[in-house]
This record gives structure tokens, C-alpha cells and sequence, in this order.
């Protein structure tokens, strides 16, 4: 696989777009430079337990039982134990790219030279990465303190040869797999199995694969709120710079110039210009740069906070090896992670809501001027009746499911670990909300293109004329009822797979992102 292709790992520095290219299927490789400092660390450890000294996790028990010791003889069992008890998710398993996410950031943090493991664990870990040999990890079962224990030990599982992968696409038994790869299941030494099932790599791969996905909503939102502009002949006022400078926020600004020069040299927006009849635009045509720019504020929020924690080392204890020191803290507890997922599912909800309201305005002629449900014949065909109804059944699923994850706990381990983040399920949500909210978009995309049509010959701009186009080549303009589904899964595709972003972004305007 060539250099543009591969991501090289260097632990603590890994960019957001690099963590994007993962998640996009990149492969990953693990920076040498960072192996004198996870040797280091694994001497430490080597240090400590030939002292003697008890040191929780490496020669204690664990959570509420902590204060029990455990003989010197019993330490390499000690850690397969808590890998096999540990391993206990439920649930469907995790989908492949977050899940080659989630291992990546494993690799980075124990990379950093924290965690006591020896250089040969990593190996093993990047080289299941390589072989494409992926632990099956049933995606329920993490409350996001003490880590994410359960996903996490399933990864572990199949690196000690317990467990199911998939090699190659094909689900086996993990020790059968690592044979065929010429691999052979690690040996967990002291904390090495504590440190691979500790830490925030579930949740926090499961909130930046909601954050891409929805800054790729965003856009799509973006390029679908100004064709509906169009639509329903609304003004290009609202986004001067001059109202949103005076505010200051900078994703209001950012938004309100995307949108107007999405809607630039529009023939159809010329035709009204001088005689508007409406004084003012619904809130859903001219809030668009405030409710859309508070968006993408919060997301690029989360995302510096993903950012951070994507870089850190958030398993317990860790190892400082300049004074052999081992301390035992509370970096496994997810709440930023959690935070971060409570904004982007509030964001995504909001991104969803904006859009539908624009469907029921395009289809209400009261407000849009435009024919009862975008259909020529009203009566005799329903047009877009029953989409916006499909819409607005997703936008109110989204508003149930943005519920603050965050503000939940529930004592654990005895009430050792006493409170939680619930970051895991507040993460693991994005991806089907952002689905919804794709949904949305995809109604609001045909039903904006059919009100264009009804404005024929008039043209929008340049852009937006290129969007259009893009969706009239999968589905042509509705004259009479035909089976609709077809016609929201082609437009839904067109959403997914980016196509709306590629399209206004060749049509010279960049769409803002996180």
C-alpha cells in the first residue's frame, strides 16, 4: 500500500485528518521512534516487580479488589484473568472501520511509553492491524469508567488467542487465525493486560467516527438549505457579511458565506430580487447561518476535545519512568469523551431538524408558493407528502436518542468506581442519528431540486445548477406518483458517499468543515 495510504502513528502527535484517513480504511503503521520509550517503560515495570513492592494492577487485584496481593508466580496468570472476565460485551459487533479506529488509537497510546507494556505487544497489535485480522467485539457492555473494559478485552481476547476474528473477511476462531498469519497469541506479562483493556479507545472511536460523519452532514446540509433557498425563491440578504460580523461567531460567518456564494449569479434569485413579496424569510431559510454556523461551532469543539483525548494515554496506573514511579489516577474516565458526544448528537439533531423544516415549508404553498407538495396534479397525486412525513418521524426519533448521555451514572465494581461517564452508548448513538439525520438531508435534496423545476426556464447558479444535475442523472423530476423509495435510496446514496460535497466543492466553493 503506497505512503498516501498509510498513516504512520507518531504517539501523542497524530493529526484529526490523519484519524480521519483511518477511519476511511487507511493502514496504519507504528512510528520507531517511539520503542526506546515503551522499552523504558516495560523495564520500570520489570523494576518494580523484583522489588516486590505492591503496585496496583501489576502485582494487586483489581477495582474493588485492589488491596489484594497476588503472588509473584501468579502475575502472567493475573492478567489473562482479567482479559477473559473482562471480555463480557453483548450486543451486534463493532463495524470494521470504527473498530480499526479503536485499535489504532490503542497502538498510539501504549506508544507513548506509559503503560508498562513490552515492544512486542504493540507488534502484535499492529500487525493484526496489518494481517487484517480484526477481533470480533460485541459493541455493548462499557458504562466509560474504568475505561472501556469490556470492548477493550475482547480486542485483548483475540491477541491472547481467546475469542473470534474476522481474517481477511471471514469469521474464525482467533487462534486459528493468528496461526495462519504465522503469528502466534501474547503472553501477557505484568499490567500488560490492564493496559490493554483500560482506557478511552471505544468511546473515543466511536465519537470521531460520528464527528467525520457529521461534518460530512453539514455539508450536504449546506448545499441542500441553499437549493431550497432557491426553491422557494427566498433572499440572499440574510447571508450578508456585514449581519454576521457584527455577531462574531465565527461558524455564523463562515456559513452565511458559504451560502452565498452557493446562491451567486442565481438567475432565479435575480427575478425576484426587486420585488420580494415576502418582507422576510421563514427562520428556516434565513437562520441558516445562525442555527447551521452554532453547528459547526460545536463540532469543531468536539473535535479539538477528540483531538486531545484520541492523543493521550488514558489507561491506570501509569508508569513514569524517570523515578520508576507507577500512579494510580483517573485517566480512564471518559467525561470529556462524553461531553464531546453529547455536542455533536446535539448538532446532528439540530442539523436534521433545520432540514425537515425546509421540506415542510417547500411543501405547504401557502409558504413556498410553489404547488401543494411539489406535484403538478395536487388531488390526484400526493407528491411529497408523505416524505416530509418520513422526515419528521426521523427528526423527532433524533430528539429522543440527543438526550445527554453524559449527565447518567450508575455506581459500579462495588461501588468502587462509583462515577460514570456513560460515553461508550453516548458515542456509539452518532452513527445511526447521523443515518437519520442523512435521511433528512436526502428528502430535503429531492424536494428542493423538484421546487427548482417548477421555476424552469429560470436557473439557479452555477453550483447549485451542478447539484441538481447531479441528482436529476439518478432520478428524474416527479410529474405523477410513482413508488417513492426509490427515489429517497438513490438520493440517500448521493448524501452518503459524499457526492453533494464533491460536487459543490468542484463548483468552486468549499464547504466549511471541522
Amino acid at each position: 500500500m503506497s505512503d498516501l495510504l498509510t498513516v504512520t502513528l507518531r504517539p501523542g502527535a497524530v493529526s484529526l485528518s490523519e484519524w480521519r484517513r483511518i477511519y476511511q480504511g487507511a493502514a496504519v503503521t507504528l512510528e520507531p521512534a517511539c520503542r526506546p520509550a515503551v522499552e523504558r517503560s516495560a523495564a520500570t515495570i520489570a523494576r518494580i516487580i523484583a522489588k516486590g513492592d505492591p503496585v496496583y494492577g501489576v502485582n494487586t487485584g483489581f477495582g474493588k479488589l485492589a488491596s489484594v496481593r497476588i503472588a509473584a508466580d501468579d502475575l502472567e496468570l493475573l492478567q489473562r484473568n482479567i482479559v477473559l472476565s473482562h471480555a463480557a460485551g453483548v450486543g451486534d459487533p463493532m463495524p470494521r472501520n470504527v473498530l480499526r479506529l479503536m485499535m489504532a488509537l490503542k497502538l498510539a497510546s501504549l506508544g507513548v511509553g506509559a503503560s508498562g507494556v513490552k515492544p512486542a505487544t504493540l507488534d502484535l497489535l499492529e500487525a493484526l492491524l496489518h494481517h487484517d485480522i480484526l477481533p470480533v467485539v460485541p459493541a455493548q457492555g462499557s458504562v466509560g469508567a474504568s475505561g472501556d473494559l469490556a470492548p477493550l478485552s475482547h480486542m485483548a481476547a483475540a491477541m491472547i488467542g481467546h475469542g473470534e476474528v474476522t481474517a481477511k473477511g471471514t469469521r474464525m476462531n482467533a487462534a486459528e487465525a493468528l496461526s495462519a498469519a504465522g503469528l502466534s497469541p501474547l503472553t501477557l506479562g505484568p499490567k500488560e493486560g490492564l493496559a490493554l483493556l483500560n482506557g478511552t479507545q471505544f468511546s473515543t472511536a466511536y465519537a470521531l467516527a460520528g464527528l467525520f460523519e457529521a461534518e460530512r452532514l453539514h455539508g450536504s446540509a449546506l448545499a441542500t438549505g441553499a437549493l431550497s433557498t432557491e426553491a422557494a425563491k427566498g433572499s440572499d440578504t440574510p447571508f450578508d457579511p456585514r449581519i454576521h460580523l457584527l455577531r462574531g461567531h465565527k461558524g455564523q460567518i463562515a456559513v452565511a458565506d458559504t451560502l452565498r456564494r452557493l446562491m451567486d449569479g442565481s438567475a432565479i434569485r435575480a427575478s425576484h430580487r426587486e420585488d420580494d413579496i415576502r418582507v422576510q424569510d421563514p427562520y428556516c431559510l434565513r437562520c441558516q447561518p445562525q442555527v447551521m454556523g452554532a453547528a459547526l461551532d460545536l463540532l469543531r469543539q468536539a473535535g479539538q476535545t477528540l483531538l486531545t483525548e484520541a492523543n493521550a494515554v488514558s489507561d491506570n496506573p501509569l508508569v513514569f519512568t524517570e523515578d520508576d514511579s507507577v500512579l494510580s489516577g483517573g485517566n480512564f474516565h471518559a467525561e470529556p469523551v462524553a461531553f464531546a458526544a453529547d455536542m455533536i448528537a446535539m448538532a446532528v439533531c439540530e442539523i436534521g431538524s433545520l432540514s425537515e423544516r425546509r421540506i415542510a415549508m417547500l411543501v405547504d404553498p401557502a409558504l413556498s408558493g410553489l404547488p401543494a407538495f411539489l406535484t403538478p396534479k395536487p388531488g390526484l397525486n400526493s407528491g411529497f407528502m408523505i416524505p416530509q412525513v418520513t422526515a419528521a418521524a426521523l427528526v423527532s426519533e433524533n430528539k429522543q436518542r440527543a438526550y445527554p448521555a453524559s449527565v447518567d451514572s450508575i455506581p459500579t465494581s462495588a461501588n468502587q468506581e462509583d462515577h460514570v461517564s456513560m460515553a461508550a452508548h453516548g458515542a456509539r448513538r452518532l452513527l445511526s442519528m447521523v443515518e437519520n439525520a442523512d435521511s433528512v438531508v436526502a428528502i430535503e435534496y429531492l424536494s428542493a431540486a423538484q421546487g427548482c423545476d417548477f421555476h424552469a426556464p429560470l436557473t439557479s447558479s452555477t453550483v447549485l445548477e451542478a447539484l441538481r444535475a447531479t441528482l436529476r442523472a439518478e432520478v428524474p423530476t416527479l410529474t405523477d406518483d410513482r413508488y417513492f423509495h426509490a427515489d429517497i435510496a438513490a438520493a440517500l446514496t448521493l448524501v452518503r458517499t459524499g457526492a453533494l460535497i464533491r460536487t459543490v466543492t468542484k463548483g468552486g466553493v468549499e464547504l466549511p468543515g471541522v
